[in-house]
């Protein structure tokens, strides 16, 4: 006879396997058939890594993904840069005049439609150029754009890791001499350093990840990996994005597991 309490485990459990299956059966099915000898992604016609190698032909794919890489990094850094201050202050500062005006202005990307915020993005840099010149639509107006969006992100982060901080170890450094700038760069940043790089790397996620922005900030000739890809998929899946995709979570795995052993020795 079966006891309640395991009728609830068995339930729990199969509730959990649909879960994982709905979450990550379609990565592995995008896996599998980045092997597929067949161009249909939906019959299976025998191993094969031509598609491998055909990505790698691809030159168009690859100046895209490289533009990407390096809107990323760069957008992630600047936005950990400003994310930072402005986590800080929030957390730090708790009156000063405009504080609620600052705060809301610092949340707010996240929560508004990507659609307003590319439109007002494009008006901000069409005016832009018109009055002063520039800067042109491409590689620097989509970083400024990613940067706007992302820096919200790392603020809270680093606002959520700061409320939680331990203030004696700050107090006794000054106690013993340190300037407060001193004390930032030798006792804070270094105990609130796994939260930066938590926002740089959600950052870098995030603007590798944008297409719907993008894609009112980009110029004619800065086609980013995520453009590059839609515009392929609308005329049919082609297998190289199979391979694509699965070199990027091939990579996000990695990324995890470097991370989770890295927080267990800092533990």
């Amino acid at each position: 006879m079966t006891t309640p309490g395991a009728s609830r485990a068995r339930f729990a459990c199969t509730v959990l396997a649909f879960g994982f299956a709905f979450l990550y059966l379609p990565l592995a099915l995008v896996i599998a058939y980045a092997f597929n000898e067949s161009r249909l992604v939906t019959v299976w016609a025998g191993f094969s890594f031509k598609w491998w190698a055909a990505l790698l032909d691809n030159d168009d794919m690859l100046r895209a993904a490289w533009l990407s890489l390096r809107i990323a990094v760069v957008s992630a850094s600047a936005a950990s840069l400003l994310g930072l201050a402005a986590g800080y202050v929030l957390a730090r500062v708790p009156k000063f005049f405009g504080r609620t005006l600052f705060g809301s202005l610092v949340v707010a990307p996240m929560v508004m439609p990507e659609v307003v915020m590319g439109i007002s993005m494009l008006l901000l840099f069409v005016g832009s150029e018109r009055l002063m010149g520039g800067p042109a639509r491409g590689f620097l107006t989509i970083v400024i754009a990613h940067t706007t969006f992302s820096l919200t992100f790392v603020a809270l982060v680093v606002q959520a890791r700061l409320s939680g901080f331990d203030r004696s170890l700050e107090e006794a450094a000054m106690d013993l001499g340190a300037t407060p700038w001193t004390t930032f760069l030798t006792v804070t940043l270094p105990l609130i350093a796994p939260a930066i790089v938590s926002g740089w790397l959600l950052a870098f996620t995030l603007s590798l990840d944008d297409l719907i922005m993008t894609q009112f900030v980009a110029g004619a000739q800065s086609q980013t990996l995520p453009m590059r890809v839609y515009s392929s998929v609308r005329l049919g899946v082609d297998p190289q994005i199979n391979v694509l995709a699965t070199i990027i979570v091939c990579i996000a795995a990695a990324a995890l597991v470097v991370s989770a052993r890295l927080s267990g020795r800092r533990s």
